[in-house]
């Protein structure tokens, strides 16, 4: 198991501008080599933009986006005709295919944070598609085919535990609260990346929000 910290994540984003980024991997000018990916997944950024501010319309392709937004409202609109707005407990997808546009804002009144992950495909190319999961329900696992992965949604309450699921690649991302997995503590923005997992849990220390990502082999 290799815990990463949240001030261990590069900072990223335009803050002058209300947009400020963390990134769990190599991202734009942040290059790692040894940091580029962890199973199928390639970033899992944490978001804050203030009101008014957002990521103008950009490109994407081969790539499976996944949304979660933790507080505020996020506006998003796609170049295949989607236009949402993605509240907490709404999982969003994009699969970018061979290629799409969007953009994402905050056009609410309130700060706007949002935990992004973006995975590689089983099968690049293909036409883009879009779904959206409106307030998921807890332990309730989101498929993701595309890309060999599946999401599980945990809320649990102080001292509660739960098994993690077994897997090739496990990653546990601690959304609020925190939580104690196999012996190491993990708080708001940790993240533990665990290979070859069986048999692993985790207990609550508080209240605890956490996206678990069960990927298989490649």
């Amino acid at each position: 198991m290799d815990v990463r910290r949240a001030d261990e994540r590069y900072p990223g984003g335009d803050p002058a501008t209300g947009i400020a980024s963390r990134h769990a991997f190599s991202f734009g000018p942040h290059y790692d080599p040894d940091n580029l990916r962890f199973g199928a997944l390639l970033a899992c950024n944490e978001e804050h933009l203030a009101p008014g501010t957002g990521f103008d319309e950009h490109p994407h392709s081969h790539t499976e986006i996944v949304t979660w937004v933790v507080e505020g409202e996020l506006t998003h609109r796609d170049s295949t005709g989607h236009e949402t707005l993605v509240r907490p407990g709404d999982v969003q997808r994009l699969s970018s295919a061979g290629g799409v546009r969007h953009v994402e804002r905050n056009d609410a009144a309130v700060p706007l944070t949002f935990v992004q992950m973006w995975l590689a495909p089983l099968d690049p190319g293909g036409d883009p598609s879009y779904e959206i999961v409106r307030g998921i329900a807890d332990s309730t696992p989101y498929a993701l085919p595309q890309a060999g992965a599946m999401l599980h949604v945990r809320r649990l309450t102080p001292g509660e535990r739960t098994a993690v699921p077994d897997g090739a690649y496990l990653y546990v991302h601690v959304v609020r609260g925190g939580v104690r997995l196999a012996g190491a503590e993990l708080a708001p923005g940790d993240a533990a990346r665990i290979t070859d997992a069986e048999g692993v849990d985790a207990v609550a220390l508080g209240e605890a929000e956490l996206l678990v990502w069960e990927m298989a082999g490649r």
